[in-house]
């Protein structure tokens, strides 16, 4: 097999896993396009409330998120202000989603969303393909190749599974 067609493998594995990750928890009802979201997320004002949270944290932006949030279980280590950012680029809009889809406004603690397990079980399968699995395909052009959430997602929170065919480049 070609570098392109392990790859591909490789997407369309981690696509079909985080689908089974999806409809395990139960979050397969959740909508995946825009238009369907609930008008708790459409009403929900994102930007205030980072900028709100912003100034909560003022001066322990660079502590560890675990040590100014409360149950911070993945991301242990990562500065505070690094946390909100995170949670904004790499995962709020790499699903298309802001926080509430995940968390309790103002309780953002709390574990009562099955969507907040299943970002930390896909954080996890991310983890693990990055650390552990891409390594070891040999010939890979990148030296330290990489996913992340947008990988498969592409601004939606259900995977996209419906990869248009591509002429392969020759090498």
């Amino acid at each position: 097999m070609n570098k392109r067609t392990i790859t591909n493998l490789l997407v369309i594995t981690l696509c079909l896993v985080s689908t089974m990750l999806v409809s395990r928890s139960g979050s397969a009802r959740i909508a995946t396009d825009a238009r369907l979201k609930q008008p708790e997320q459409q009403a929900f004002d994102q930007e205030a409330t980072l900028a709100e949270l912003r100034k909560q944290i003022a001066g322990k932006e660079t502590m560890p998120a675990e040590t100014v949030f409360k149950n911070i279980q993945f991301l242990k280590g990562v500065p505070a202000a690094r946390l909100l950012a995170v949670m904004k680029i790499g995962y709020s809009r790499s699903l298309g989603v802001n926080c509430t889809h995940c968390h309790v406004v103002n309780e953002w603690e709390k574990d009562d969303k099955p969507t907040k397990q299943t970002a930390r079980d896909m954080a996890q399968m991310v983890r693990t393909i990055n650390n552990d699995l891409l390594k070891n395909i040999k010939n890979l052009k990148s030296e330290s190749p990489v996913i992340n959430c947008t990988t498969c997602h592409r601004g939606q929170t259900k995977p996209a599974l419906d990869l248009t065919e591509a002429v392969p480049k020759a090498d």
